[in-house]
């Protein structure tokens, strides 16, 4: 039997007060980014469910700590 790699969990906006009214919007905008490159490539790239889960979380991941790392300078408490 094959051990089952532990998914990690899916991270969460951690935006300043400044920005805290366009979690929203990012969220959404985060979801179609991954939603369709997700979908080319497992598409192209012919992906099992497992793997198409996993480039998933990896991508929303990373995308959401890209987003987090750029805007924690522009807090008023960074500065």
């Amino acid at each position: 039997m094959v051990p089952r790699t532990q998914d990690s969990p899916l991270r969460s906006l951690d935006l300043p007060p400044e920005f805290e009214d366009l979690a929203g919007p990012i969220n959404g905008d985060v979801k179609v980014i991954v939603s369709i490159l997700v979908e080319r490539a497992s598409g192209r790239l012919m992906l099992s469910k497992r793997q198409t889960q996993q480039l998933q979380r990896s991508l929303w991941n990373r995308l959401v700590d890209a987003v987090n790392a750029e805007i924690k300078p522009l807090s008023a408490n960074h500065r």
